[in-house]
């Protein structure tokens, strides 16, 4: 014979021939040699050696467990005094009935949304991890739900999390915020075929998300495209001269059938402009001597202006100088003034007759 001590809180099993034959509580016990001991602590899950069904068939050793049997398409959640612990899968598992209490939340894996009743921060934490599937909306952005190929609903800005099971489930999503696309470098025809290129840009946002992302493919490819042939149409309808006159209201033209043609794709175009327009080398050369023959012919014209009102201003003041014979000899003296303002020195030679002579000059 041996002695068996069980402590409390603990259970013992007494086998033999691998064979339960006596369940211990705490206290003192003799056995013979031929029989074996296992000690559980029931503050923890039963984890025997022999297999669970048949333990279960000893009705004292079932009195003291709960058991949770959890099927293929199940997991449960065990929480321990109220507090989560773990995670069990497919399976049968017994607990001990005592002082720690053990609950098993069953949960079938079948549906697809992870229910209210389960709770957030074990998702956030990552204990669900490999049970669960999970989407985040942002505050910008708006979703739709897909499952098994079929669209469920839209999705407003949040976290979204799934079971992972046969189900096949995905989300896409849509930035909604404005966005401004350049187009850079399109090369266009005049109505009088000149080549020119053009840089535009146009601002759109997302209104309708099941047009743009269900019902078009790669809206925002088909956007640029469409807004291509947009500026295309608008500057076929006009020649280089009425082009380069009336640039500025391309992107107000434009505006109109781009909006039509956007709102088609699930999208608003809010704006339409064109950045500059660039002409070829040949064409700009020449532009640039029609600029400056303009200027030229508009200086000849000045000058002309300019020269018209001198002769008429010479032709006034002679008329005056003519009716009065003062006037004249003051013009002359002012002359003779601006021609001595030049000389530094005068040297006078000749006869006596020289002054004579000034004084005709200024004597009357």
């Amino acid at each position: 014979m041996k002695r068996v001590i069980i402590n409390s809180n603990y259970v013992g099993l007494v086998f033999k021939n691998q064979e339960l034959t006596q369940v211990l509580t705490a206290g003192k016990y003799w056995i013979s040699f031929w029989e074996t001991v296992e000690v559980f602590n029931m503050s923890q899950p039963f984890l025997p050696s022999q297999e669970l069904n048949v333990l279960l068939q000893v009705e004292e050793l079932a009195a003291m467990l709960h058991v949770v049997e959890i099927k293929d398409y199940e997991i449960a959640l065990l929480y321990k005094d109220g507090n989560f612990n773990q995670v069990l899968g497919a399976g049968k598992f017994a607990f001990w009935e005592g002082a720690t209490w053990y609950e098993a939340m069953l949960v079938d894996l079948r549906t697809v949304y992870v229910g209210e009743d389960i709770d957030k921060n074990l998702i956030e934490k990552g204990a669900l991890a490999h049970y669960i599937r999970s989407f985040r909306v942002e505050l910008y952005e708006q979703g739709i739900l897909f499952i098994n190929g079929v669209m469920e609903r839209t999705l407003e800005p949040g976290n979204y999390h799934f079971w992972k099971n046969s189900d096949t489930v995905l989300v896409i999503k849509a930035d909604l915020r404005q966005v401004t696309a350049v187009i850079p470098g399109q090369e266009v025809l005049t109505k009088d075929k000149a080549q020119l290129r053009i840089n535009f840009t146009v601002q759109y946002k997302v209104t309708d998300l099941v047009k743009a992302l269900v019902e078009n493919k790669d809206f925002e490819k088909q956007l640029y495209t469409q807004m291509q042939m947009v500026l295309r149409e608008i500057v076929g309808r006009l020649t280089f001269d009425e082009l380069m006159e009336h640039k500025d209201q391309i992107g107000a033209n434009a505006m109109t059938t781009a909006v039509e043609k956007a709102q088609l794709l699930g999208v608003e175009v809010l704006s339409f402009g064109v950045i500059d327009i660039v002409l070829p080398g040949d064409v700009k050369e020449m532009m640039n001597q029609v600029l400056l023959a303009e200027k030229r012919a508009q200086a000849n014209i000045i000058m002309r202006r300019e020269e018209t009102a001198s002769t008429r201003s010479l032709l006034n003041t002679a008329k005056l100088m003519e009716e009065n014979a003062m006037l004249f000899k003051l013009k002359e003296m002012e002359y003779v003034e601006k021609i001595a303002e030049k000389i530094h020195t005068i040297s006078l030679s000749g006869n006596g007759q020289i002054v004579d002579q000034l004084k005709q000059l200024f004597v009357k």
